[in-house]
């Protein structure tokens, strides 16, 4: 039973900091592997599948504040779709510990990223 309670915590922390744009897939992807135990392919898996409602509950707010543009939404979309079907056949096709690293190197990557961007507001 406490597994589950501290399943929908980590839920709820990684949509809410979803919402303020922090990236809370990739977090719920840590705690996922790091904490809960899962293979790298399963958490990404239930990654993706986390994003859709959390997506859906935030389109609302987007198009009110005209923050979607609709000229580019379909091949967005459409392209999305395509490279998300690519990428999960291929990390079920890759092994569990490469997939790891090529994830590891990736938030090393985007944290370097963030670290060392220039702020350019004023």
């Amino acid at each position: 039973m406490m597994e589950w309670i501290i399943a929908a915590l980590a839920g709820a922390v990684t949509g809410v900091l979803s919402g303020f744009g922090v990236g809370g897939g990739s977090l719920l992807l840590i705690y996922m592997t790091s904490f809960a135990g899962l293979a790298q392919n399963a958490a990404q898996g239930i990654n993706l599948l986390y994003f859709l409602p959390t997506a859906a509950a935030s389109l609302p707010a987007h198009f009110k504040n005209g923050y979607v543009e609709k000229r580019v939404l379909l091949p967005a979309v459409c392209a999305g779709l395509v490279c998300s079907a690519l990428t999960a056949w291929a990390a079920t096709a890759l092994d569990v510990d490469i997939l790891r690293k090529c994830f590891g190197g990736f938030l090393i990557v985007i944290g370097l990223r963030e670290l060392l961007k220039k702020d350019n507001k004023g």
